[in-house]
This record gives C-alpha cells, sequence and structure tokens, in this order.
C-alpha cells in the first residue's frame, strides 16, 4: 500500500459538505479539518500497482465544491 496525504481546499461554505462526501465514500483512512492555505488534509492507502493520480482523480476529485488539491506521496526511508 502506498500512504499519500491529500490536501484540498473546498468552495468558501463548503467545507463540510466536502468533508461528508468523503466520509460517504469510505475513501480515507483519516480525514482532519485544517487552517491556512487548504481546509481539509487526508491521509488515504492507495493499493500497490495502482496508478496514483488516476485513483484519485476517479474516487475523490469529482466531489462537487473541491477547488484545489494537494497531494504528496509519503517514501519509506526508515
Amino acid at each position: 500500500m502506498n500512504c499519500v496525504f491529500i490536501q484540498l481546499r473546498c468552495a468558501p461554505g463548503r467545507t463540510y459538505e466536502v468533508a461528508d462526501a468523503i466520509y460517504d465514500r469510505e475513501f480515507a483512512s483519516e480525514l482532519y479539518s485544517t487552517s491556512g492555505e487548504y481546509d481539509l488534509i487526508m491521509k488515504v492507502y492507495i493499493p500497490d500497482g495502482e496508478d496514483i493520480g488516476r485513483y484519485i482523480n476517479d474516487r475523490i476529485l469529482d466531489i462537487p465544491h473541491i477547488a484545489r488539491s494537494l497531494t504528496t506521496l509519503t517514501f519509506k526511508a526508515f
């Protein structure tokens, strides 16, 4: 499994709506509200062999009111 963190910027006033949609899809292992440039951050485990960009695009980025996303890949360094 590949662990990635995805930050989401939501349309103003729509963060709770986006968070509810994420929970409904059971996509994220963890989901948090954040302060700053992005509104939400989630931790997602993507199966080995999956195209990470396509996996995220097909399962999350079609949710209405997501204005922007930032994906951070993780690597086992230790």
